[in-house]
């Protein structure tokens, strides 16, 4: 079902998505009120939502829908401040992805935008979607086991998510302490909301988290979230690593992408790094996650019980590239533990 006051991009929407062969447009509506009534007479697998509407906005709506009715969601919001903004908090309410609309001073090739929207209802006709509050620490702030003198620094996180990564990070990254390894992260994202997302979990993680920006280096407490619409790559050395920005074309239909950043920690950082697959739709990072297990580095993938899509760790689990395979709430524990160097590497 597609949800837009415009009658213009619901036509566009209609056009894309009745292209695919495996996508039904069930119905359309101009506003929340139409889409209630429709939804007594239609059951959609996935709802594209307008943030802005009339009438009822799209949060609002949304929130209802997931008290009485959930569904997966797709959220469909303007390149602004305010509509980046917006959309986290619908992220946070339960729906499982963002499409960013074209607008004048953003204007994505048609392609592009076909891409992103056929890629996000696919995702989300995969998600598993039940009533939920926003997600919460799961437990208290963990802390870095002291080192002796003269032991080898943390090693670098890398950490690869999608379909559902965002609350899946808030779950991990609000249990680590403020002096944590050093963490490089590519989560599936349009750009122009990357940087949004990172200023709202710096407000309330420990570690400094920022959208990264070329030439950052990887250190302990800190957090560079790679921004959308550029790839990110481990460069440097590994005493002094740090990240170079790329623009270039899609890996796996996403630019970031993760297997980009899993490669370069491989050939980069060898055994001295940990590698990290949360939820997501696809297989983007198992390959990527296979070399760097290839190379010593200790690797895991979220299980199937925890994540919103199953699809990214399954893959890598296909390929044999995974230490260990753990629930979401034991994640932190585990990658501080493997940071250290006091978890060694055996494969499930």
């Amino acid at each position: 079902m597609i949800i837009d006051d415009s009658a213009a991009i619901r036509a566009q929407y209609q056009a894309i998505l009745a292209a695919e062969p495996d996508i039904q447009v069930v119905a359309v509506a101009e506003d929340a009120y139409i889409a209630r009534r429709l939804l007594d007479q239609v059951h959609p697998d996935v709802i594209t939502l307008d943030v802005e509407m009339p009438r009822m906005d799209g949060i609002t709506f949304l929130r209802k829908l997931m008290a009485g009715r959930p569904m997966p969601v797709v959220m469909a919001s303007s390149l602004t401040q305010k509509g980046a903004e917006t959309s986290l908090a619908a992220l946070r309410l339960g729906a499982v992805g963002i499409i960013a609309k074209p607008t004048p001073d953003h204007p994505w090739s048609l392609e592009e935008f076909a891409i992103d929207l056929v890629n996000e209802v696919r995702a989300a006709a995969h998600a598993r979607v039940g009533r939920r509050q926003p997600a919460v620490p799961q437990g208290p702030r963990l802390t870095v086991t002291p080192r002796p003198a003269g032991q080898r620094a943390l090693c670098p996180v890398l950490i690869g998510a999608s379909t559902g990564g965002t609350e899946a990070l808030y779950a991990v990254l609000s249990r680590l302490p403020e002096d944590a390894p050093p963490i490089a992260i590519v989560q599936h994202m349009p750009p122009g909301f990357t940087a949004s997302f990172a200023q709202r979990l710096d407000r309330i993680c420990g570690p400094h988290i920022h959208e990264a920006q070329d030439g950052d280096r990887l250190a302990p407490g800190h957090v560079l979230i790679a921004p959308g619409g550029l790839h990110m790559e481990v460069t440097g050395s590994r005493a002094q690593p740090r990240v170079r920005l790329i623009a270039g074309e899609r890996v796996n239909r996403h630019c970031p992408s993760v297997d980009v950043l899993f490669y370069s920690g491989a050939k980069v950082l060898g055994s001295h790094a940990v590698g990290i697959l949360l939820t997501g739709m696809g297989a983007d990072g198992a390959a990527g996650m296979k070399a760097m297990f290839a190379a010593g580095a200790f690797t895991i993938a979220q299980d199937k019980e925890s994540s919103v899509v199953y699809g990214m760790p399954h893959a890598a689990m296909a390929l044999g590239a995974v230490s260990r395979q753990l629930s979401l709430e034991r994640i932190p524990h585990m990658l501080l533990k493997a940071a250290s160097g006091s978890e060694k590497a055996a494969a499930v």
